[in-house]
């Protein structure tokens, strides 16, 4: 008998595949359903299908679905298999009325239509002071891009075993999560709740009315020793989502306020050539997301160098409002003494609560760049040609005489300068004799030592090149300089040709501004050797020509 059953399974077993499933059923666990309540709908196959699932895209149309579950069982009674799948999924709808859920095809065979009645909940019924959910959107009069806070607070009265509680959606938006989820007590009516508090970032896409429909909540809360299901969801909210005016020039910038400041360091008006400045712009704005706020362009000035700095950009909540600044550094080196107007910095606006174009602007600021003072001033040749040709006139127009008298010696000045003249006599003859017997020192010695010298301070200077640290390659050179070369790095810059003089004073802003990436400190070092080979060169040239 156990043989028989044996072969009989394996013979319904091989022929499984072949089978085709005859009838295709589709149901739900409840019916009317509540809006925001999960309810499961199943679809069953009475056979068993491979590589094969129903379309269920038309029910996110107008329910929130979750993902399918598949399932198969086959039995064997008195010698009969009988074979199902199953296909089950989580369904909600956030409206009420009545819905139809629409067949479903497998296999060439379909199930019939189901007739749905979702019931609006009552806002008094006893659940909802167990568990409810608050919604509120400010502002809830928007511009396209402009940036509201939707915040949703869950209200739970009991102990929560288990929740589910979905995001607010919104068509043609983008919401995003703004930090974590906040949790505290509240006292409602005599009640305290715990109350689960989330904040959304909602920025509308294009113009018009719209619906942002509430986050729905489904779990279990434990009322003594029972286990009970729960469910809510908040308030649908409509949104009047308004168009950028057509007159509008510039970046789109809705806000409720917008402030523009600056800062200076440091914060005199009068400064030395090659002195760097730092200015630092914020940008404050309400309403507005920090990928939203503007670059603030700096016009360039003849005479100064401007180098920016790295942009920060940060975004808060504060009392239902999005706030988000914008801060901004540039270093601004002087070259040239004079007097500058640095032109004035305006950025515009729209101000959604007067509806109207505003501007934050910083006004214009005069500076007065002089010289420096450990700088030697090299006169232009105009003023030398000035200066001699006044000094030839003022030498024509007073012509001093000048009378030649013979000075007359006494015997006295004779004795005195005979006397010296000895003893200078007498000094030289010690110093010959001591030369003499010393033996003079051997000069090879030191020029080796201060060769390798140099050629430490050489190494030194490559490697730190080789790193790209800007900061330790300016250190190496200060130090080649003023130990190696015995020069100072005003006059060692003096020597050097305008590319170099350039590049180093690019070195210093980029050091002043924590901008290292805009100089390459290995072409830097490549240029500095190759000059001072070439001024080595030069100097050894022309002792040669000298013997």
């Amino acid at each position: 008998m156990v043989m028989r059953n044996a072969i009989y399974f394996l013979i319904f077993a091989l022929a499984l595949p072949a089978w085709a499933i005859d009838k295709l059923t589709a149901s739900v666990d409840k019916n009317p359903v509540l809006v925001g309540e999960y309810f499961t709908l199943t679809i069953e196959a009475n056979g068993k299908v491979s590589g094969q699932m129903p379309d269920t895209s038309a029910l996110s149309q107008r329910f929130v679905t979750g993902p399918i579950s598949t399932s198969s069982r086959t039995q064997i009674i008195n010698g009969s298999m009988s074979s199902a799948t199953t296909w089950q999924m989580q369904v909600m709808s956030r409206r009420a009325g009545d819905f139809t859920i629409p067949s479903f095809e497998v296999a060439g065979e379909q199930s019939q239509p189901l007739n749905i009645k979702i019931v609006a909940r009552d806002q008094d019924a006893s659940e909802q002071k167990d568990v409810f959910i608050k919604v509120s959107l400010e502002p809830q009069s928007l511009y396209v891009q402009q940036a509201a806070l939707y915040t949703m607070k869950l209200y739970i009265g009991k102990d929560l075993i288990e929740a589910q509680l979905s995001e607010p959606v919104m068509t043609d938006a983008t919401l995003t999560a703004m930090g974590q989820q906040k949790e505290d007590y509240e006292i409602v009516e005599g009640r305290r709740y715990r109350v689960i508090t989330r904040n959304y970032l909602i920025q509308p896409q294009k113009s018009g009315t719209f619906s942002i429909d509430p986050p729905v909540f489904n779990g279990q809360v434990r009322e003594g020793y029972r286990r009970m299901a729960m469910s809510a969801i908040g308030e649908t909210i409509d949104v009047e989502v308004k168009p950028i005016p057509n007159d509008y020039r510039g970046d789109w910038l809705p806000s409720e306020l917008v402030n523009l400041a600056e800062e200076w360091q440091p914060s005199d008006n009068k400064v030395v050539v090659g002195s760097p400045i730092t200015r630092t712009f914020t940008l404050t704005a309400l309403g507005i997301t920090k990928e939203q706020m503007p670059d603030i362009d700096v016009p360039s000035v003849s005479g100064f160098r401007i180098y920016p700095d790295e942009t920060d950009r940060n975004q808060m909540a504060r009392d239902g409002r999005v706030i988000s600044q914008l801060v901004a550094s540039y270093a601004i080196l002087p070259q040239k003494p004079g007097v500058y107007t640095l032109p004035e910095v305006k950025l515009p606006w729209f101000n959604t609560v007067i509806n109207r174009v505003q501007y934050a602007t910083l006004p214009a600021r005069t500076i007065e760049v002089v010289a420096d003072p450990n700088q030697p001033q090299i006169p232009s040749q105009p003023e030398e040609v000035q200066t001699s040709t006044n000094n030839d006139q003022s030498l024509t127009a007073v012509e001093p005489q000048i009378v030649y008298k013979e000075a007359e010696k006494s015997v006295i000045d004779w004795a005195i300068s005979t006397f010296g003249y000895i003893l200078w006599v007498i000094t030289m003859v010690i110093w010959l004799v001591k030369s003499r017997r010393q033996l003079p020192p051997a000069p090879t010695h030191s020029i080796k030592e201060q060769e390798a010298d140099i050629s430490a301070l050489v190494k030194e200077l490559s490697l730190a090149a080789k790193q790209g640290d800007a900061g330790a390659f300016y250190k190496s050179l200060r130090k080649y300089v003023e130990t190696g070369q015995k020069l100072t790095v005003k006059a060692w810059l003096n020597k050097q040709d305008t590319e170099i003089r350039d590049e180093i004073a690019k070195l210093q802003a980029s050091l002043y501004s924590a901008n290292e990436s805009d100089v390459d400190t290995l072409s830097l070092y490549k240029k500095i050797i190759s000059a001072e080979k070439r001024v080595k060169s030069g100097t050894q040239n022309r002792l040669e020509q000298l013997y």
